[in-house]
């Protein structure tokens, strides 16, 4: 399996999030050079402890003039990108009673910043063949009491993703998505009162291996998408959930004892 992925620039947006910077890490692990945008400041200090083939670069990917800046500093410091994902995502959703501010803000940031790189970095991605990756979610397919902007705004990436797998093969990219389920981050942490075993204890019902998934796994499955042990995958969706996705309304709970015959 060749994961490695030497000599190649990758970047990430919502690089200053948990899964972001674990993302970033196992691409540098396989070799890469890493630019990290987000908007949160908070970037530095994980390109800080990634090391020297990591860097931040602070950006509104909801602003052009933003990400112009943004991208030329990468170009600048780390060269050509061949490999992107599209992870920046913000949570703002009141469902019902999100007001079309809050509408727009979401879509801008969760899908349009996809397009945008996408736009930007085209020329590039085809040169080397490329890869793009996009973070859809177990939200897409499943209807969510009290979310509305999100789940719509993640069933928009993964068609998002089929789309541009079409148009873009032709250019030599590949483009996948992975829908990770509930993973530890900081806002499953402030919901939790970053109690780690009370999440695990609420996720056990929905995910059929009993808890929540770590970072690590979810950085993984991309680092495949992105490596040439996935250069036959494309327009593809990976369930990175622990077996969310097949539950469907059963949970998981023991199974019904087979009648006698």
């Amino acid at each position: 399996m060749h994961y490695s992925l030497e000599g190649q620039t990758a970047l990430v947006s919502g690089g200053a999030t948990l899964i972001g910077e674990a993302v970033a890490q196992a691409l540098i692990g396989a070799g890469a050079r890493v630019a990290l945008l987000d908007i949160d400041p908070a970037g530095a200090a994980v390109a800080q402890r990634l090391g020297e083939r990591a860097l931040f670069v602070p950006c509104d990917l909801a602003d052009d003039a933003s990400l112009a800046q943004a991208l030329a500093q990468v170009h600048q410091r780390l060269g050509p990108v061949s490999r992107l994902v599209n992870l920046a995502c913000t949570y703002l959703d009141d469902g019902l009673a999100s007001p079309r501010a809050d509408w727009l803000r979401a879509l801008n940031v969760n899908v349009v910043s996809a397009v945008c790189l996408a736009q930007r970095l085209h020329a590039e991605l085809a040169a080397q063949r490329g890869a793009i990756v996009n973070f859809t979610s177990i939200s897409a397919r499943c209807g969510q009491s009290g979310r509305w902007v999100y789940p719509v705004s993640k069933a928009a990436m993964a068609q998002l993703t089929r789309s541009m797998a079409l148009d873009l093969a032709a250019d030599g990219i590949r483009v996948n998505s992975v829908s990770p389920g509930w993973t530890w981050s900081r806002v499953i942490s402030e919901v939790a009162g970053g109690d780690r075993a009370k999440a695990d204890r609420v996720a056990a019902d929905y995910h059929l291996l009993g808890r929540l998934g770590e970072p690590a796994e979810v950085a993984q499955v991309v680092l495949f998408l992105c490596s040439e042990a996935a250069s036959f995958v494309t327009g593809a969706d990976y369930a990175v959930d622990g077996g969310y996705s097949v539950m469907g309304p059963e949970r998981n709970q023991p199974a019904i004892p087979r009648l006698a015959e």
